[in-house]
């Protein structure tokens, strides 16, 4: 499989019908940081597709975008708003809680989550809460390590076995990616595609 095109579609404060809905949807979650706009960005090779942000908690909306449009290929990704961001109010931190359960219970159409964690640290609890969240909901999802062109290749299992340990799964299951050097490219459009055409 490969990207050929991708648009920004909507961003909505709580999920509902937006046009072009009943793709397959591919969601990207993690924590406020990791990462998930410049994966979005490198995967579609759009520097100004997703806005990113050294601002910890700038996506606090679902945002979806159009990939592949008018081909066999076409699918929706679903950029869903970091957690764990301190600066963050209750208030908040209960819409946010709200817009997530919102969208898992009424999404017909989700295929995968891509979970994304910091290869260099260990999760946080509100990654493993994250995690276990989508295990009690059945929702499929693949790990994915970012910003893995800041470690050696040959450092890389000494960072995942943690991470696996935390979450409760294979270090060699972790997607090693980088939206810099395009390492685990190949492999995440790879099970992207397996999850659209499951």
């Amino acid at each position: 499989m490969e990207i050929k095109n991708a648009k920004f579609v909507t961003s909505m404060a709580q999920y509902g019908r937006f046009t072009g809905i009943g793709l397959p949807q591919i969601a990207v979650a993690g924590k406020s940081n990791v990462g998930k706009s410049s994966l979005i960005n490198a995967l579609c090779r759009n520097g100004k597709l997703a806005k990113t942000s050294g601002t910890p908690g700038k996506t606090r909306l679902l945002n979806v975008f159009e990939i592949n449009g008018g081909t066999g290929d076409a699918f929706h990704l679903i950029d869903l708003p970091g957690y764990g961001f301190a600066r963050v109010d209750k208030g908040e931190k209960l819409r946010w809680g709200e817009m997530m359960q919102g969208y898992f219970d009424n999404t017909r159409e989700l295929k995968l989550v891509l979970q994304l964690v910091d290869i260099r640290h260990e999760p946080t609890q509100d990654d493993i809460d994250m995690v276990n969240f989508l295990r009690a909901t059945g929702a499929k999802f693949q790990l994915i390590a970012t910003k893995a062109d800041k470690i050696s290749r040959g450092a890389r299992m000494k960072y995942t076995a943690p991470i696996g340990r935390a979450l409760q799964t294979q270090p060699w299951e972790l997607i090693c990616w980088s939206s810099e050097n395009g390492d685990g490219r190949d492999q995440l459009l790879k099970v992207i595609e397996q999850a659209i055409k499951a």
